[in-house]
């Protein structure tokens, strides 16, 4: 038993192939119960409103391009009275509420980033060390995370590499040795807390 299709191009062509069938073979279909005629008149009836569809669509793109240009010439010529507005009292805030607008807000600072979160070693070799974790969820944003280092159990804290991604694999780790390691985010304002701390032995 066939499938009707559900796809409206393949109703279309069925619908052709059934009413040319039926006024082809009118021995073996005689008395069909929608004639051919009537098939005929529908098959026009949806190609007539496939083709309104169509005409439709692009009248409405047309109409959209059309508002899409009305709206960036009048954004156009706004913008030049509001620059003309802000140079004329020098961005006096009292007088360009006059005109629904203000003048400029003052800078706020960016803030250091917040503390590093769940640093973790992902694997180990000899001499190597790959770290992940994940970024603070507040402060400022984050231009660069730094790694440290250290020999326990009171080595000092150096620098030893730095990355913009969120995980680092540090190579040509002195071998034998305990390293504990942590991260910090940075930006243009500072440092934000250190992250935990994480031991290797490489």
């Amino acid at each position: 038993m066939g499938k009707f299709p559900l796809a409206e191009a393949e109703v279309l062509v069925l619908a052709n192939e059934l009413t040319s069938g039926l006024a082809n073979n009118t021995t073996i279909y005689p008395t069909p119960p929608v004639t051919t005629a009537n098939l005929t008149t529908l098959t026009s009836a949806l190609v007539a409103a496939q083709n309104a569809l169509t005409e439709a669509k692009a009248l409405s793109e047309a109409a959209t391009s059309a508002k899409l240009a009305a709206l960036e010439a009048m954004a156009e010529a706004m913008k030049k009275d509001l620059r003309y507005a802000e140079n004329t009292v020098d961005y006096d805030n009292e007088k360009l509420k006059l005109l629904g607008w203000s003048g400029r807000k003052p800078q706020t600072p960016m803030p250091a980033p917040g503390q590093t979160l769940e640093l973790v070693v992902v694997e180990q070799g000899e001499g190597w060390v790959s770290l992940a974790w994940k970024k603070p969820i507040s402060g400022g944003t984050v231009s660069v995370y730094k790694i440290y280092r250290r020999q326990r159990p009171a080595g000092s804290w150096m620098e030893t590499a730095a990355s913009i991604e969120r995980e680092y694999t540090l190579t040509d780790q002195t071998r034998g040795t305990e390293w504990e390691y942590r991260v910090v985010a940075s930006n243009k304002a500072g440092d934000g807390m250190a992250s935990n701390i994480v031991l290797a032995v490489l």
